[in-house]
């Protein structure tokens, strides 16, 4: 018996979701030609440009305005109702969904409108058609991309019962996941418009497979990085960190990177093994913030004046309401200086925010200044004094 081969069990059908887009309003629109062709100014609008009869080119202009006009009238009637009605609701969810939907539905109307433009100047060839097609799922995925981080406050709530202090981390890492998924999912659908057998092309990838693994060997080590850092729970973001020479606040912990914004206010982006693999100093979460300094008194201060000065800064330590009494508190006699009498100063501040210990640091040294003052002493400077053992006699030139 003969056997008959055929390639169509091999063969992409191609994805088509336009052809019933404009259900069926160009039929309809095309028959109301019908008596303006049969009139007596019929042979006028018979005339072809670039083989386009005359009416279907101003039909298909003023249908192509028209949907433009009802995407205004969205816009301004509808998006702002469905906005109100989403007020009355008890979650604000729904009030980022119909936000997040306005563009991607907007811009279905421009689609819709390209679509019976081509349609009734007979135009709309297979490439054309294809055009439209990839442009409709790229509005459908638009949208889904956009209700995905719409709802990142929603993803946030649910990782938060898992881990209240990492939330916004995994949840940035979980939105990530499914933007990327999404998006091959989208490109992949994309692809079927054109014909592309997409199962085909992710199988010829193994060929490559060699030189994809070498390749992604530094994406591959970042992921990895991510998935440390977030199961340590190193760092978190808004945290100030000092990691390979980068000192700043962190602002996101992603799949490939971490960034971190410098006092300087630049944005440092660091791949995320090397945040991993580097030891991190993260300045946030010691609690407190050391104050170490030396004051230096004039050589006429005498020993009883240094113990009453040593005896009021303990003092004013102890009772002052920015310094942790639970650590190290020193002040002693350190050393004679060249120049001053010097007293060591050791302690710690309840806070390890910046602002508020620079203003602790700050009521410190004027205190200190103040019991300097009180107690008849001074702080010293550099200086040299010059003995001379005898003057020179006016003979001596």
């Amino acid at each position: 018996m003969p056997t008959i081969q055929t390639d169509e069990l091999n063969e992409t059908q191609a994805l088509d979701v336009i052809e019933d887009l404009d259900l069926g309003l160009a039929e309809v629109v095309q028959s109301w030609l019908t008596p303006l062709y049969t009139s007596k100014y019929g042979s006028f609008f018979q005339q072809t440009i670039f083989d386009i009869p005359l009416a279907n080119l101003i039909l298909a202009i003023l249908v192509f305005i028209f949907i433009l006009g009802l995407r205004k009238i969205f816009t301004l009637i509808v998006m702002v109702v469905l906005q109100k009605l989403a007020k009355f609701s008890t979650t604000y969810y729904d009030d980022k969904i119909i936000s997040a939907l306005k563009e991607p539905m907007r811009f279905a109307f421009i689609i819709i409108g390209i679509h019976l433009f081509f349609l009734l100047i007979f135009k709309e060839t297979e490439t054309i058609k294809n055009i439209l097609n990839t442009l409709v799922i790229y509005t459908i995925f638009w949208a889904i991309l956009a209700i995905t981080e719409a709802l990142r406050g929603l993803i946030y709530s649910a990782t938060g019962k898992f881990s209240a202090e990492l939330s916004k981390e995994i949840g940035n890492f979980i939105i990530a996941i499914l933007k990327i998924l999404i998006a091959g999912v989208g490109l992949g659908a994309m692809l079927q418009v054109w014909g592309i057998n997409v199962t085909a092309l992710v199988a010829s990838l193994g060929i490559g497979g060699l030189a994809f693994a070498l390749a992604a060997k530094d994406t591959a080590a970042n992921l990895f990085g991510s998935f440390s850092l977030l199961a340590d729970k190193s760092i978190r973001i808004g945290e100030w960190i000092k990691v390979s020479g980068v000192e700043g606040t962190v602002e996101n912990i992603g799949m490939r990177t971490t960034k971190i914004r410098s006092f300087q206010k630049s944005l440092i982006t660091v791949p995320n093994h090397i945040v991993a693999n580097n030891p991190i100093e993260n300045f946030s979460r010691r609690g407190i913030r050391r104050i170490k300094m030396h004051i230096g008194l004039t050589y006429n201060t005498n020993s009883e004046q240094i113990v009453q000065i040593i005896d009021a800064i303990k003092k004013m330590l102890k009772e002052h309401e920015g310094i942790s009494q639970k650590d190290s508190l020193m002040v002693n006699f350190d050393s004679f200086g060249d120049s001053a009498l010097n007293i060591f100063i050791y302690t710690f501040t309840k806070t390890a925010n910046w602002a508020t210990y620079l203003d602790i640091r700050e009521d410190i040294h004027l205190k200190i200044m103040k019991i300097v003052e009180e107690n008849g002493s001074s702080f010293a400077f550099p200086s040299q004094s010059i003995y001379v053992e005898q003057i020179p006699s006016e003979n001596v030139l």
